[in-house]
């Protein structure tokens, strides 16, 4: 690793494709959208959709047209999806790259319709009360959905919704819902080539949500949707190893305060490594004095508070030195702390463990 490389987020491509493959498996649906939003959940979007694709994902999903563009201009031609608009889009960018549009009002499929975008997919809110079309609106939007297709306008192509997670009641409370909205739909002369309810989730655990089509984020990165239940568990490896080296190590009294505000002081004499990584890489602060840090096969203590490019561990007696490698998550199979023990940790889910990985850590690619 040279000073280039200091901070380093190795994506393991072949997990990728492994996860993907096998969610795919599990829930034999005729579809998989592989969802490469946030630049990938911080793996890299271009990176994951090609791995992803290689797993055997037919559809990407992302949350509007700049991503989409970004991966069209990475010579990706797969059918992607997006879903979460300005109020100002005019959709001509989705229409000239040919994206399918996930529309939530009757506005937006106005503005999709004009801007002659081909395929929208509806999207219905059955109860995680974010962004879709309401219950009392689905007549209207519906019929004015199967005038604009019969005129020429944009083809249905799916309809679609998001399960809350809030437990099997609530779950199955939204997919009631989500049948009711189909139905509606049917009802129009609407018979969407795609129906899909289900992210990561649901695909694994809810059965029943899965129709003909998943859309998968956190599993096809190698993390499980479930607390508690760790990704070993569902067969899954995680993607991304975050790493650094150690730039020095000093040996202080005991009593010594460390980092900012001395929330941690030795109670001995001891070596204390410094770690080129902070809070403006995506380690969360609220993980100071709780999260670990592996180092030369051992797992040490975060010593004090984590700043913005740097924080401290207690290495004790152990045996290190500068340059060592210091592995800060990666798969816990291997030895080291998991995403999940950084969110536990810092009391947050391990989704934003690895998206919020800022761009001054450089990517590497892996194959294993």
């Amino acid at each position: 690793m040279n000073s280039a490389s200091l901070r380093e987020a190795v994506i393991d491509i072949s997990a990728i494709s492994a996860n993907v493959e096998l969610i795919s498996d599990l829930t034999e649906t005729d579809h998989f959208l592989a969802v490469v939003k946030a630049d990938g959940y911080g793996h890299g979007a271009a990176v994951a959709a090609r791995a992803a694709m290689e797993g055997g994902a037919d559809w990407l999903g992302v949350i509007d047209g700049n991503e989409a563009a970004e991966l069209r201009a990475a010579g990706i031609e797969a059918p992607i999806l997006t879903w979460l608009h300005s109020p100002f889009e005019d959709f001509a960018t989705h229409a000239e790259l040919g994206l399918d549009v996930g529309v939530s009002s009757i506005d937006e499929l106005n503005r999709a319709a004009a801007a002659g975008v081909s395929n929208v997919q509806i999207k219905v809110d059955t109860g995680l009360s974010r962004n879709g079309v309401v219950e009392p609106e689905w007549d209207s939007m519906f019929e004015l959905a199967a005038s604009l297709q019969s005129s020429g306008g944009p083809r249905i192509r799916g309809i679609f919704s998001h399960l809350a997670n809030a437990g099997v009641e609530a779950d199955s409370i939204q997919l009631a819902a989500f049948e009711r909205a189909s139905g509606t739909a049917s009802a129009h002369g609407i018979e969407p080539e795609l129906l899909h309810l289900a992210a990561t989730a649901g695909a694994i655990g809810f059965p029943a949500s899965r129709f003909n089509l998943v859309r998968v984020g956190i599993g096809c990165y190698g993390l499980s949707p479930f607390s508690g239940v760790p990704s070993a568990e569902l067969g899954l490896k995680p993607a991304m190893q975050l790493r650094t080296s150690v730039v020095s190590v000093r040996r202080v009294p005991s009593g010594s305060g460390v980092s900012y505000g001395h929330r941690y002081r030795t109670d001995r004499e001891t070596s204390l490594a410094l770690i080129p990584l902070g809070y403006v890489d995506g380690l969360p602060r609220s993980a100071s004095n709780r999260a670990k840090v592996w180092i030369n096969e051992e797992k040490f203590k975060v010593s004090g508070t984590i700043a913005m490019d740097q924080l401290v561990v207690d290495v004790g007696d152990s045996t290190v030195r500068t340059g060592d490698q210091a592995v800060i998550f990666g798969d816990p199979l291997e030895g080291y702390p998991s995403a999940d023990d950084w969110a536990d940790a810092a009391e947050t889910i391990n989704y934003e463990i690895v998206a919020r990985v800022g761009s001054r850590v450089q990517r590497r690619l892996r194959e294993s």
